[in-house]
């Protein structure tokens, strides 16, 4: 098991470390740094990355990164694991999805040691952090005003990406294709298996998404054989949808949702009527097919246009997936009161 390489560090096996990867100064000369934690086991085995807030006011990755690592569940018996709990620092201070440039970090990979801002971050977690790892999970969320049912996308073509999002164990895995310049596209360049983990709103905690997340990253790490797994547990085999769709407003004006997360939709359901303030309905929002609610705008006002719900479908019942998510929700969540567990 050789030395591993970071920057100007190094970190031998058995070691543990917290370190400060530079990328580029503010304008006050004040150093910026990526913060990275490297587990490393002095027996040989995988190496896999674990990254949030790619986009900076994607919040609910930090916190689950932040669990792991406080609560000791990151402790591995062979391999190496390295967590990136900010990948986009500017824009968590920022509170702000994108790059000082205004630029989405998340279309700027490979990047260039001498292009932007964002492209040379790109180059940077590309070179330093992706190129050392067989695997890696990303962590997302909705944008702003937008909420996702915990959800894993990937690339279903790649047999063993098949796998891997079928072991992390959220309820719903989306078949996605990969986009240009995105992090996931040249990971998959540099032979690095990766799940983009999509779950919550920007800005926002959400307890259930946080749970989900930190529970597929130990079954993963379990899966690999970096983690001792725990007393055997029933599979339960997630839902791969072969289609989405986001049903956009019709109208504008003042929402009235009448779905949630999760739900089973019908087609021809109405998901939500649009009003005047003046109290008058002017429009229902209605289902064209029949799916699981996976996605939705949660601002109550909306323009003619404007996506509102993101609906998945399966060659599954409903009705079945519906139930599914409600059993994994209880399991993760049995009491709302502690949000700490």
């Amino acid at each position: 098991m050789d030395i591993l390489r970071i920057g100007e560090f190094e970190i031998l096996p058995g070691e543990q470390r917290k370190i400060e990867l530079p990328v580029a100064k503010l304008y006050t000369d004040a150093e910026v740094s990526l913060p990275v934690h490297i587990i490393r086991a002095k027996k040989p085995g995988p190496t896999i990355f674990i990254s949030a807030a790619v986009h900076g006011d994607e919040l609910n990755g930090i916190e689950i990164i932040r669990r792991l690592i406080s609560q000791n569940k990151l402790k591995i018996s062979n391999g190496t694991l390295i967590a990136v709990p900010m990948v986009n620092v500017y824009g968590v201070v920022n509170q702000s999805r994108y790059m000082p440039d205004r630029r989405d970090l998340n279309r700027c990979f490979p990047g260039s040691a001498k292009g932007s801002l964002a492209g040379r971050v790109a180059h940077i977690f590309l070179n330093e952090i992706v190129k050392h790892c067989d695997y890696g999970i990303d962590l997302h969320t909705g944008a702003i005003h937008r909420s996702n049912l915990p959800q894993i996308r990937a690339d279903m073509s790649c047999s063993e990406t098949k796998e891997l999002a079928e072991i992390f164990g959220v309820p719903v895995v989306l078949n996605s294709n990969l986009v240009d310049g995105s992090l996931r596209e040249s990971a998959v360049k540099n032979e690095t298996k990766i799940l983009l983990y999509e779950a919550g709103e920007a800005l926002r905690f959400d307890e259930f998404s946080i749970r989900a997340g930190m529970k597929g990253i130990v079954n993963i790490l379990q899966h690999l054989g970096m983690k001792r797994k725990s007393t055997a547990k029933k599979k339960r085999t997630p839902f791969i949808a072969n289609g989405s769709q986001w049903v956009r407003a019709n109208a504008s004006g003042i929402v009235n949702n009448i779905v949630d997360l999760g739900d089973q939709i019908t087609k021809g359901q109405v998901l939500a009527e649009i009003g005047s303030p003046y109290g008058e309905v002017l429009d229902s929002v209605i289902a064209s097919r029949s799916g699981i609610l996976i996605g939705k705008q949660n601002i109550p006002l909306v323009q003619e246009g404007e996506a509102m719900f993101h609906i998945a479908y399966f060659d599954e019942s409903d009705q079945e997936i519906a139930e599914h998510i409600e059993n994994v929700q209880e399991l993760l969540l049995p009491d709302a009161g502690d949000n700490r567990s």
